[in-house]
């Protein structure tokens, strides 16, 4: 089996990683040991942050959809309770985009979850 030299690919990783690299302070941008070390925690908080952005959004959207709902004299949970029996299928990122941007589309859907919730 002939002997197969990589370097045609581990010069384009390198290449990738010090362009990558290129933000850093000092040596982590110019030596390759730093600036790889860099990039890889870089690469793996941005992995892991993609899944908690998800997770930071729905906790920011639920706490101004309560803060809405109580101005409406209803508790998340029954807000959200009382829109599921009426049929309501609103998300939860809508839902906060309504309390935010128009109070009054909400306090309808809120006056809805109260129906359904008097119905039940």
């Amino acid at each position: 089996m002939p002997r197969v030299k990589s370097n045609v690919a581990k010069h384009k990783r390198k290449k990738q990683v010090m362009k990558a690299a290129r933000g850093a302070f000092g040596g982590r941008s110019k030596l390759w040991g730093p600036a790889k070390e860099t990039v890889e925690r870089g690469w793996v908080y941005a992995y892991r942050d993609r899944k908690n952005k998800k997770r930071e959004f729905r906790r920011l959207w639920i706490i101004r959809i309560n803060a809405a709902a109580h101005q409406n004299e209803l508790s998340y949970n029954a807000l959200i309770n009382g829109l599921k029996k009426a049929g309501v299928e609103v998300d939860r990122k809508i839902l906060a985009d309504l309390a935010v941007t128009d109070p009054m589309a909400f306090a309808a859907l809120a006056e809805q979850a109260k129906k359904a919730l008097a119905a039940a």
